[in-house]
């Protein structure tokens, strides 16, 4: 059966697989978002012809009006529009807090999400779990170690489930000692050993922090405590997490570490269709590792973790501080290593307060970005 998408942040690495998945299963695309890269874009309405697209960057889409024959909606509010469209799924790819609004305008909407934005989860989580569940819409994990949780999960009842393990490479730091870490420039962070993705996730893999970003989403997502949640370091990225059970068995999901493979199964789910990648050929695996994380060395997850504990709007800062600490040292403006130094001591001076709604979410954001800038 065809299904209606629409695709935010298409033209970002997961927006671009997004666009090649729906075209390999003869999905309709209805709309196309992006933030200013508009020639990407033209080059996906080329492809998908897509009836509706909206830019971020005003200036961008009043040009982007006269180049196009398609409706083009313009800004956050424009964005915003687009995900309320009539859709079957919305695909949210949009990078950073910019994204927050759009993924709930379209729970709003009733409309299923394929979620590959972190930060709906790990700042609005409980919100965003809230207005899904009251709007009988689902939020479908596109990450690929969410995405193997959801599928070891199928079939099972959750009071039979003992713990999730999320999986992490590890990232190129894994066996740097303290002083290779204290002397990382932004190139050693950002050659990842097994995956290809925006700067912004490679660093975070860097610091393991996007592993405790992915705990906090695996909490909202699954309903389940940090007690049941772990984190395992699986440098070979193949098992991409696994799922224990009151029995003692585990389940694993295994294949080649290929973005299109979760993001066609959020689409289809709870279906699946013949795919794009061909799968692993077990003969010519000789070795699969599994190590426990380093906390000492790599204190953005157990920053992450302590956020979660404790709660409130204290994951929102923290996420906020991140991502300004991760562009000042892509801006070669602090070390790798005060990523982690400067995100303890700012969160140490944050009040962590109940959430309100998403307004009070942004308006954290904000003050921790000013926070984190001063700093």
């Amino acid at each position: 059966m065809s299904k209606k998408v629409i695709i935010l942040g298409s033209s970002g690495s997961i927006g671009q697989n997004a666009v090649q998945v729906c075209q390999h299963l003869g999905y309709t695309v209805v709309g196309l978002a992006v933030g200013s890269d508009t020639e990407t874009l033209k080059k996906q309405i080329e492809l998908v012809s897509p009836e509706y697209v909206a830019v971020h960057d005003e200036e961008a889409a009043l040009k982007l009006q006269k180049e196009v024959s398609c409706t083009v909606l313009v800004g956050e509010e424009g964005v915003c529009e687009l995900a309320q469209l009539s859709a079957d799924i919305v695909v949210a790819a949009i990078v950073g807090t910019k994204g927050i609004r759009p993924v709930f305008a379209a729970l709003e909407q009733g409309t299923d999400v394929a979620l590959a934005n972190k930060e709906a989860l790990v700042s609005a989580g409980a919100l965003m779990m809230q207005k899904a569940k009251m709007k009988n819409a689902r939020i479908i994990p596109i990450d690929s170690e969410h995405s193997a949780l959801l599928q070891c999960q199928v079939g099972e009842q959750k009071n039979h489930i003992h713990s999730l393990t999320l999986t992490a490479s590890g990232g190129p730091f894994l066996h740097s000692s303290q002083k290779q870490l204290e002397q990382a420039t932004i190139d050693d962070a950002l050659n990842h050993p097994t995956w290809r993705m925006g700067v912004k996730n490679t660093i975070d893999s860097s610091t393991l922090m996007n592993k405790g970003l992915e705990v906090i989403e695996a909490h909202h997502l699954f309903d389940l405590p940090l007690e049941q949640i772990n984190v395992v370091v699986h440098p070979q990225s193949l098992i991409h997490s696994f799922v224990t059970f009151v029995d003692g068995s585990s389940k694993a999901q295994i294949s080649p570490n290929d973005m299109r493979i979760p993001i066609q199964y959020a689409l289809t789910f709870p279906d699946r269709a013949p795919g794009l990648i061909q799968p692993l050929n077990f003969s010519q695996l000789s070795t699969l590792e599994f190590y426990p994380p380093d906390m000492d060395r790599f204190p953005c997850l157990q920053l992450a973790l302590h956020s979660i504990n404790e709660g409130g709007s204290m994951p929102c800062f923290m996420n906020a501080v991140n991502e300004v600490l991760v562009g000042q040292f892509v801006q070669r403006k602090i070390g790798w290593i005060d990523i982690g130094r400067k995100l303890e001591k700012l969160m140490q001076g944050h009040n962590s307060t109940p959430l309100e709604d998403i307004e009070h979410v942004l308006s954290i954001d904000t003050d921790a970005r000013t926070r984190a800038a001063e700093e």
